[in-house]
């Protein structure tokens, strides 16, 4: 964070000073709100959670790992700026500390599926031009995305923040702490159906993005969306498409894949063409390129330079599409940090393409969990899951969890798998259990689920298997 005094702490949270009397004491450091994080000169949120609270941590921040300050709901007997509600004068800081960041770009973006990969691509192709802070992970919410914008400093040149939507209004709300110079929407899909109703609700809250962009900002909008299209007119920004479309500024032509599964194109934009080659798995991941692609070049780099650092680009964030090869040949996808039916079936899809097609194909396994937030659409969408499955010819599914785990494999029942092909069971350690017993050298296999399935504890074990039991009992 830049430097800060504690009388500018409080000016900026409408909070007071208490245990101290030196209103000169500078926050140098990061601000945190885990006390683990905490270093020499940090500002210590403390946050009350539902199991823990952040105050019982703050004498033990300052006294012990230096924090300068703690910024809490009431007097905890260091040096503290106290608020009537933390998280709200966390807000207030974020903003005014971002206020002061003159010639930091500012970009924002959300959407239904692969807002982290593209948010890592972002940070991935822009920190090549300049200093960029990102958010880690999906660090999205009210907590994270303040978090975050705190990280920049003086000569930070691209701010790069995902935004995450609970309901109407949250876009709007973070918005409004870090206002972004260009905002992208990367799509509109099922994800989080329970909590809006419809798609058209969904894009209701996630165009409040675009509505929140001044006359000098950005709209990045992908083009072959058309509820994202749409969002055109709800913003007075320019506005850039990326995509398939015929009137994309940034588009991607002859797409193929390799053994592996990763996608080679041309990239195109008004200003030129380049050829990239991802090292992400999974041709979903082009649509994310081209959203990243569109922002470099809003930002001032060149297509030369966007393509060069797209093809260098990994993820930086755990569990998604994380490809390792164990020592007999086996393959462990794990795309277990989270899942919703878009990202069921580009992941599903990914995996018949790494596992190949024909008599040298590799045998392929879909290890999926339930996924959550769908509200009424959820056993139909759960049933089309399986069905594309069985379209895709994986060679084996195995559902895991409680009802909507079952329409899954029953969709897959009903499209055509037989025997053993699908096969449910109620937990991570049933799956275990069968994939030690069944899993072969040179099989490949997915696991994907909601983050709160905890399927990754799944993919963990394949990779501490050493030997397959089915080569040991060849």
């Amino acid at each position: 964070m830049i430097p800060l005094t504690l009388a500018e702490v409080a000016e900026a949270t409408g909070g007071t000073l208490a245990d101290t009397s030196d209103p000169t004491i500078r926050v140098t450091g990061p601000v945190v709100h885990d006390s683990r994080l905490v270093t020499p000169g940090a500002l210590f949120v403390a946050v009350a959670g539902e199991h823990v609270d952040g105050h019982d941590y703050a004498a033990r921040a300052v006294a012990e790992s230096g924090a300068a300050a703690v910024l809490a709901s009431r007097p905890v007997g260091v040096p503290a700026v106290v608020v009537d509600d933390v998280l709200d004068a966390l807000a207030r800081l974020a903003h005014a500390v971002t206020e002061r960041l003159t010639d930091t770009t500012v970009v924002a973006l959300t959407g239904s599926t692969g807002k982290t990969s593209t948010k890592d691509l972002i940070a991935q192709v822009l920190r090549t031009k300049g200093r960029t802070e990102y958010t880690e992970g999906s660090f999205n919410n009210e907590i994270g995305f303040p978090l975050t914008a705190l990280k920049a400093q003086q000569d930070t040149e691209f701010l790069v923040l995902e935004m995450g939507a609970r309901g109407k209004g949250h876009i709007a709300e973070l918005c409004a702490i870090t206002p972004p110079r260009i905002g992208l929407v990367i799509n509109v899909g099922t994800a989080h159906l329970g909590e809006f109703g419809s798609r058209e609700g969904i894009a209701q809250a996630k165009g409040e993005m675009v509505e929140s962009l001044t006359a000098e900002g950005v709209a990045v909008l992908n083009g072959d969306d058309p509820l994202v299209r749409a969002m055109a007119s709800r913003t007075v920004a320019r506005v850039v498409y990326f995509g398939e479309a015929e009137d994309a500024d940034v588009r991607a032509a002859d797409v193929r894949l390799d053994a592996a599964g990763r996608a080679s194109f041309t990239l195109s934009t008004r200003s030129g063409s380049a050829p990239v080659a991802l090292q992400l798995y999974g041709e979903h991941h082009v649509a994310n390129a081209l959203a990243a692609a569109a922002v470099a070049t809003e930002c001032g780099m060149d297509v030369a330079d966007i393509a060069a650092a797209l093809g260098t680009a990994g993820s930086l964030s755990k569990w998604r599409m994380e490809l390792t090869e164990r020592s007999d040949g086996v393959t462990v996808i794990n795309d277990a940090y989270n899942a919703n039916p878009d990202s069921m079936r580009a992941a599903l899809r990914a995996l018949a393409a790494i596992g190949g097609r024909g008599p040298q194909g590799r045998r392929t396994w879909a290890v999926l969990g339930e996924m959550r937030e769908l509200g009424e659409e959820s056993f139909a969408e759960h049933d089309a899951v399986g069905r594309l499955a069985v379209r895709l010819n994986i060679a084996q599914l195995v559902a895991v969890g409680g009802r909507e785990a079952a329409c899954m494999e029953l969709g897959a029942r009903n499209e055509g798998s037989w025997g053993e092909e699908s096969v449910l069971v109620p937990d991570a350690d049933s799956a275990i259990e069968l994939l030690r017993e069944q899993v072969r050298p040179g099989d490949v296999v997915l696991v994907k689920a909601s983050r709160s399935v905890g399927l990754e504890k799944v993919a963990a074990a394949l990779l501490a298997e050493p030997l397959s039991a089915g080569e040991a009992s060849s």
